[in-house]
């Protein structure tokens, strides 16, 4: 028994709700008879795996009744899970999507009365912070989401459009993504035959419908460029936003790694122009936003537009100046 394909089997379970034997077979090198001895020897750890008969059968990974030997006790699962539920809110740049993915794959396999517990604590906690940085989502709605992303499934939703009118959506979950100070699920629209990015704050109860996406080519590289372009589209006015957003574009003295790495944006954003400089175009959800994000970066820069972001620039360090200048006492000038 090999304990590296042991923990290769187990990533796989997780990483997918169901794989046919043979699948499993050809993913780790073996045969379908040595697959099923390597279940039956998780099963002995504790790992709640199903196995489904017939041609079309498999095995998933499934809740149990008590936690598998993850080296974590009911009190660290919990802390964990609640920690990743704050994490997936926001609370912390750069991290919150993949507190989604791991939030989604530790309550995979939670018993009942643990998540009770993390339900519980998460409702009757409030954080002393400041102003949320953004619109505010639901963490159980980006778990149901990158569930139905990772297992490939169909759910419907309510979603709430810029004008405030809710309709009924029935979707295909392509990827999660988030941009700025928002979280956009990309999904196949099947009502509407298109594909469309949704703002998660904007869905409402979404649930599975245990209906498998059929097979479809992405509708780009990946989930962030499918974000970016609608974006860009929004900002050329293309959208029904009635406030399309706006790209900025900025030369940034540094590299295009040392910006991607400070600034995080997508590659597709960065053109590199040499070692020491690089092209910045986002599309970002606020310009305001931008201009504190780029103020902090530490990076030299030259703002190629659009001129209200110049403005915003402008009025920022004119604040700064009278708030550091004894004279003005921190008041406008004449």
């Amino acid at each position: 028994m090999s304990s590296a394909r042991l923990l290769r089997l187990l990533s796989l379970l997780q990483a997918r709700r169901e794989w046919p034997g043979s699948e499993l077979a050809g993913r780790l090198g073996v045969s379908v008879r040595t697959v099923r001895r390597d279940v039956e020897r998780l099963r002995g750890l504790g790992y709640p795996v199903h196995a489904a008969p017939g041609a079309a059968g498999g095995y998933g990974l499934e809740a149990g009744t008590a936690m598998p030997p993850l080296l974590l006790d009911d009190e660290e699962a919990v802390a964990i899970a609640v920690g990743l539920r704050a994490a997936a809110g926001g609370a912390v740049e750069g991290i919150g999507e993949a507190s989604v993915r791991a939030l989604a794959k530790l309550e995979q396999v939670l018993p009942s009365r643990l998540r009770r517990r993390v339900t519980a604590l998460h409702t009757a906690t409030t954080p002393l912070t400041g102003p949320p940085a953004g619109p505010a989502v639901d963490p159980e709605t980006l778990t149901v989401l990158a569930a139905a992303c990772r297992d490939r499934e169909r759910v419907r939703f309510t979603y709430r459009d810029a004008g405030g009118a809710d309709t009924a959506r029935h979707a295909e979950p392509y990827g999660l993504v988030t941009a700025g100070r928002r979280w956009y699920l990309v999904a196949y629209d099947a009502d509407r035959g298109a594909w469309r990015t949704f703002r998660a704050d904007r869905i409402a109860r979404p649930r599975p419908t245990g209906a498998r996406c059929p097979p479809r080519d992405p509708p780009a590289a990946d989930a962030a460029a499918f974000v970016t372009r609608s974006l860009a589209e929004s900002a050329a006015g293309t959208a029904q936003d009635p406030r399309p957003l706006r790209r900025a574009v900025l030369t940034v003295h540094a590299s295009a790694e040392e910006l991607a790495d400070r600034f995080r944006v997508t590659g597709a954003e960065i053109e590199p122009v040499d070692d020491h400089t690089c092209v910045l175009r986002t599309t970002p959800d606020s310009l305001e936003w931008t201009a504190l994000r780029i103020a902090y970066l530490d990076l030299d820069f030259d703002v190629q537009g659009p001129p209200d972001l110049t403005a915003r620039l402008a009025a920022m360090a004119a604040r700064l100046s009278r708030a550091t200048t004894p004279e003005t006492g921190g008041k406008p000038g004449p």
